[in-house]
């Protein structure tokens, strides 16, 4: 018999007492995404990683996209623990300030800027740039951190600026930046109608908006949420996506039950 159970309980009241407290014991469950909601614009980190020439990144958009200014964004801002996200497609106007790692900090005597397009997703760590949660930033205390695809053949390769003499070195990793939501009718390919939209026979698992602008009619879905993948899957908490049925733990309880009585 269960410590808790009673000669005068009912088989019924019995089993419900049993799953509830089975519930109380469970870790952290997730019945929502805990996808980052960020402002239009802010402040992030940026960072920079090697995409080859016509790559088909998380998105799926056309392998032209890697002709102009591209870039990934971190796991919980993008929505999605894999494939496509919320932020495919979606185009920022990002601005340099001062980079991260150097000491003294160095500011550059120019201004400079890049409009990209989000084709990627930058995948959630426990260290690194692009680990923020909704718990917490990354280690630059930003929610943000766009991975710009860089060398790239659309963007300088002076982009980042630096003094060589004085720190020794010319590439400073990770910069602070500004960064503005903007239309995608500001970004390079724009004009371009073979860098415009998804790879078609990636079919269902592609997902890249020409100008996306939040609406549900032209902004894409998360593919986490659409198929039961929980969004954080790095820590070790027990997290459930709001897609797995109930009866799945009801299922679990009543076996355990069954074998305790």
């Amino acid at each position: 018999m269960l410590p808790w159970s009673n000669s005068s309980a009912t088989p019924l009241s019995q089993l419900l007492s049993f799953i509830f407290t089975f519930l109380s014991f469970l870790p952290r469950i997730s019945w929502a995404s805990e996808w980052i909601d960020y402002s239009p614009d802010g402040y992030a980190t940026m960072t920079h990683y090697s995409l080859p020439a016509n790559f088909v990144a998380a998105c799926g958009c056309t392998s032209t996209s890697t002709n102009y200014p591209t870039a990934a964004m971190n796991q919980m801002a993008y929505g999605s623990s894999t494939s496509y996200g919320p932020a495919c497609g979606q185009c920022f106007n990002l601005t340099l300030l001062n980079s991260f790692l150097s000491n003294p900090p160095f500011y550059p005597n120019v201004t400079k800027s890049v409009v990209i397009k989000v084709t990627d997703l930058c995948p959630l760590s426990h260290s690194g740039w692009c680990n923020a949660t909704t718990s917490g930033p990354n280690a630059g205390g930003h929610y943000l951190n766009f991975d710009l695809a860089w060398p790239s053949s659309s963007i300088p390769n002076d982009f980042f600026p630096s003094n060589e003499p004085l720190y020794g070195y010319t590439d400073f990793g990770v910069w602070n930046i500004s960064y503005q939501s903007v239309s995608c009718t500001n970004w390079e390919g724009w004009n371009h109608a073979a860098a415009l939209g998804s790879v078609a026979d990636l079919g269902y698992s592609a997902c890249c908006p020409n100008n996306p602008t939040g609406s549900t009619n032209d902004t894409c879905p998360s593919y986490s949420d659409d198929n039961g993948i929980p969004p954080d899957t790095q820590t070790s908490g027990f997290a459930i996506s709001s897609s797995i049925s109930l009866l799945s733990i009801l299922t679990l309880a009543v076996s355990l039950l069954s074998h305790m009585l």
